[in-house]
C-alpha cells in the first residue's frame, strides 16, 4: 500500500512523518547534480520531446548501474547535492520495468484501477523514480547487485517512489519527510516531485492521501481548515474516494465540518473536556477577526506563523478586551466598552457561577449602564469568551429557548501560568487538542445530533484518499518537431474490444510538409506500437471522418496540430490490453454501499455467492481478521428462506 505522509510547507501544521534520509558514497558516478535545481529546463537537459522521450533523454545523463544481470531491470541512478557544506547527497534511482519481463498478475496496474484508469491500455514500460531512505538503500543493497532494481521497487519506505507508465500517465507512491528522523522535508520532497513532472510532460499523476502528522490525519484537518487537503499546495484534486465517496459527496461534508458553530461545541465540550473552551478563548483574543465556526479556528490556528505575538494571551487580574469587540464597537469608546464588560461580568459573579437568563443580566447591567445599545452589543459579542480569569459562557437554553449566560473560574479547571504566551510547542499541542477532542473522540458530542453529523462527515472526507494533478492534457512538442524541420498532428486509435470500445491519449505525430496519408499511417502504427502492450500487430485500416488517398499530402487535408482518429485491427489477442484484472481475476463486486469497482479497501468475498464487498461495509472492523468462511446477508437469507420453506 502507498503511504503519503507530508513534511511541513508554510502552514505550521503539515510537518513529515517517517524515514530517513541517505547520505550517498562518492563510489555512484563523479557528475554530481543540485537537488534544488535537478528538473529544471537545462538541468541536466532540455525536456523538448514527449514524456517517454523527454525520460530517455534524462536517463541519458545518469550513472549506469553496473554488475546488473542480463535478466534485471535496466537502473540508472543520480547523485543529487542537496547542500555543500556539510556535505549533503541524495541518490535518485530510475528504474525502467518493461511489460514483457513482468508476470501477468503485475502487468496490471492496481493503482490505475484505483483511481478509475482501469480502462487504461497496458503500456510497454513503466519507469519508477526512487529515493531511498538510509534503511530501504541497505535493504536494497544487502543483496547481491543485480538484485538492485527489483528491491528499490518492492520496497516501502522510500523517501520518495513514483511510477510513470509510457503514456505519461503516472502515480506518486510514496513520500516520506521530516517526522522520522529524515533530514528532507516532505514539501521540499514534494517540489522535486512536481518539478520532475513538469520537466518531464507527465500527463496526469495520482496519489493516494492517507498523510497524517501526530496522528492527525492531513485531509481533515486541512480540508475543514482551507476547503482542500495538503497536496492542493502542488494543484493536486480530488477525484475519487473509496466506498464510492463522490465529490459532491466530499464537498458537502467539508461544508458540514467548517461550518459547525464553535458555541454549540463549546456547550458539548465544557464538561468532559474543560480546557477545551480556554483553548478557543485564547486563539480569539489572538485574533483580530471573530472566529465563529470551527473552519475560522482550525484556520488560524494554522496559519499562526513563527515568531508568534509576544503579548499575552490572557493577563490574569486584568479585564483585557477580545480584539474584535474593540474593532466592531466603533459607536462606542474603548472606555465604555470596558466598563460596560466590567459591569456584566460583575452581575455574573454574583449569581455565583449558575446559569442566568439574558434579560437578568441585562436588567442587573443596566443598573450601572443606561445605554441599553451597548449593552446589547456587548451580550452579543461576549459570549465563550475569556475576560481576565473568567470564561463568559452562553448557551441557548433548550428548554425554555432562552439565552442563559454563566461564568467559569478558567485558573480552577485549568492548569495555567499567571502571563500566558503561545509559543510553537503549545500551538501544536492546542492543534492536536482541538483535533483529538472534536474530530477524534467524539463521546463528548454525542448529545442532540451533533455526533451523526461529525462522524458521517469527517469519515466521508477521510474516505476521499485519491488525489489526481493533470499536468497536460496533450503532449507539447512543437519546438522540438521545429529544429527538425517537421510539423505537428495529434492522433489516436479507436480499439474494440469485446463490447467495449477504447480510445487512446492522443499522441503528438511528426512529420514532414510534404509528408502523405500512407507516412502519417506508418508514423502512427510505429508510434502507438511502441508505447502500448496490446498493438504489437496493430495495423491501421482508417481515417475516422476524412476521406484521403494514400498519396495525398496530409496537410493540404488539414492544419497543423488537428486531430485525427484511426481506426484498425490487428490486436494481440494472446495479450490482456487493459489495466483491470478482466483475464486475469475475475471479481465481482457489489457492495452494500454501492461500490463496483476495487478502489484498494479491504474485501471480502462471500463463499456462496463468491461476490466481494468492503469488509467494512459488512462489519469486519479492520482490527479483526478476515473469517474463514463467509456468508453475506443476501445468501444467508436465502437460506435461512430454504429452512423455513415445508
Amino acid at each position: 500500500m502507498a503511504d503519503l505522509i507530508p513534511g511541513k510547507r508554510r502552514r505550521p501544521a503539515a510537518t513529515t512523518t517517517t524515514t530517513t534520509t541517505t547520505t550517498t558514497t562518492t563510489t555512484r558516478g563523479d557528475r554530481v547534480f543540485r537537488f534544488k535545481t535537478f528538473g529544471k529546463n537545462g538541468h541536466p537537459t532540455h525536456f523538448l520531446g514527449r514524456f517517454w522521450e523527454n525520460v530517455e533523454a534524462l536517463l541519458g545523463f545518469g550513472h549506469w548501474e553496473t554488475g546488473e544481470s542480463p535478466n534485471s531491470f535496466r537502473c540508472s541512478s543520480f547523485r543529487l547535492q542537496v547542500q555543500r557544506h556539510p556535505p549533503f547527497h541524495v541518490v535518485l534511482f530510475v528504474v525502467e520495468e518493461p511489460a514483457e519481463a513482468a508476470t501477468a498478475a503485475a502487468r496490471h496496474c492496481k493503482q490505475c484501477q484505483y483511481v478509475g484508469w482501469g480502462h487504461h491500455m497496458i503500456c510497454n514500460k513503466r519507469y519508477h523514480f526512487v529515493l531511498p531512505s538510509k534503511e530501504t538503500m541497505m535493504a536494497a543493497s544487502s543483496n547481491s547487485k543485480s538484485m538492485l532494481s527489483s528491491r528499490l521497487m518492492e520496497l516501502q519506505g522510500h523517501i520518495l517512489h513514483g511510477v510513470f507508465h509510457s503514456n505519461g500517465f503516472g502515480h506518486l507512491l510514496c513520500l516520506n519527510g521530516l517526522e522520522m528522523g529524515n533530514s528532507l522535508p516532505g514539501y521540499i520532497v514534494m517540489d522535486f516531485w512536481d518539478r520532475l513532472c513538469n520537466a518531464l510532460k507527465a500527463r496526469k499523476v495520482s496519489l493516494r492521501d492517507i498523510a497524517q502528522k501526530k496522528g492527525m490525519e492531513l485531509r481533515l484537518l486541512h480540508s475543514i481548515a482551507y476547503g482542500q487537503p495538503w497536496f492542493a499546495q502542488w494543484g493536486y484534486k480530488f477525484s475519487r474516494g473509496a466506498f464510492k465517496v463522490t465529490i459532491q459527496m466530499n464537498q458537502r461534508a467539508i461544508e458540514a465540518l467548517q461550518t459547525l458553530p464553535l458555541s454549540l461545541l463549546l456547550h458539548h465540550l465544557v464538561i468532559a473536556h474543560p480546557h477545551i473552551p480556554f483553548i478557543f478563548s485564547k486563539y480569539q483574543s489572538l485574533s483580530i477577526h471573530p472566529l465563529h465556526t470551527l473552519q475560522d479556528l482550525l484556520q488560524f490556528m494554522l496559519n499562526l506563523k513563527s515568531p508568534l505575538p509576544t503579548q499575552n494571551s490572557l493577563q490574569q487580574h486584568s479585564h483585557t478586551l477580545p480584539g474584535f469587540l474593540l474593532e466592531n464597537s466603533s459607536r462606542w469608546s474603548p472606555k465604555r466598552v470596558e466598563m460596560a464588560v466590567r459591569v456584566i461580568v460583575e452581575a455574573l459573579k454574583r449569581a455565583e457561577f449558575r446559569w442566568v437568563s439574558r434579560q437578568e443580566v441585562r436588567d442587573a447591567a443596566r443598573i450601572y449602564i443606561g445605554d441599553t445599545g451597548l449593552l446589547d452589543f456587548v451580550l452579543k459579542s461576549l459570549g465563550n469568551h475569556v475576560v481576565g480569569n473568567y470564561l463568559v459562557r452562553r448557551t441557548l437554553n433548550p428548554v425554555t429557548k432562552v439565552l442563559e449566560y454563566c461564568l467559569q473560574d478558567v485558573c480552577s479547571s485549568v492548569q495555567m501560568k499567571p502571563r500566558c504566551i503561545v509559543g510553537r510547542a503549545e500551538l501544536a499541542k492546542d492543534i492536536s487538542n482541538v483535533y483529538k477532542y472534536i474530530l477524534g473522540d467524539q463521546k463528548a458530542l454525542q448529545a442532540k445530533g451533533i455526533l451523526p453529523t461529525l462522524t458521517m462527515a469527517s469519515e466521508i472526507i477521510l474516505d476521499s484518499k485519491f488525489l489526481v494533478k493533470e499536468y497536460t492534457t496533450e503532449p507539447q512538442v512543437k519546438t522540438k518537431l521545429e529544429t527538425e524541420g517537421k510539423q505537428h498532428i495529434l492522433c489516436t486509435i479507436r480499439v474494440k474490444r469485446q463490447e467495449a470500445t477504447t480510445t487512446l491519449p492522443y499522441e503528438c505525430i511528426g512529420l514532414k510538409n510534404n509528408g502523405t496519408i500512407d507516412e502519417l499511417k506508418k508514423e502512427v502504427e510505429r508510434n502507438f506500437k511502441e508505447m502500448y502492450w496490446g498493438l504489437s500487430r496493430f495495423v491501421v485500416e482508417r481515417i475516422v471522418d476524412l476521406e484521403a488517398k494514400g498519396r495525398d499530402l496530409v496537410f493540404e487535408l488539414m492544419e497543423v496540430g488537428g486531430k485525427l482518429v484511426f481506426e484498425g485491427s490487428g490486436e494481440d489477442e494472446g495479450r490482456v490490453l487493459i489495466n483491470n484484472n478482466d483475464g486475469i481475476e475475475k471479481r465481482i463486486m457489489e457492495c452494500v454501499c454501492g461500490a463496483v469497482e476495487d478502489d484498494g479497501e479491504r474485501m471480502v468475498a462471500c463463499d456462496i455467492c463468491e461476490i466481494w464487498q468492503h469488509t467494512r461495509c459488512v462489519q469486519i472492523p479492520n482490527e479483526q481478521q478476515v473469517p474463514q468462511i463467509f456468508i453475506c446477508n443476501r445468501c444467508d437469507q436465502e437460506i435461512a428462506l430454504l429452512h423455513s420453506l415445508p
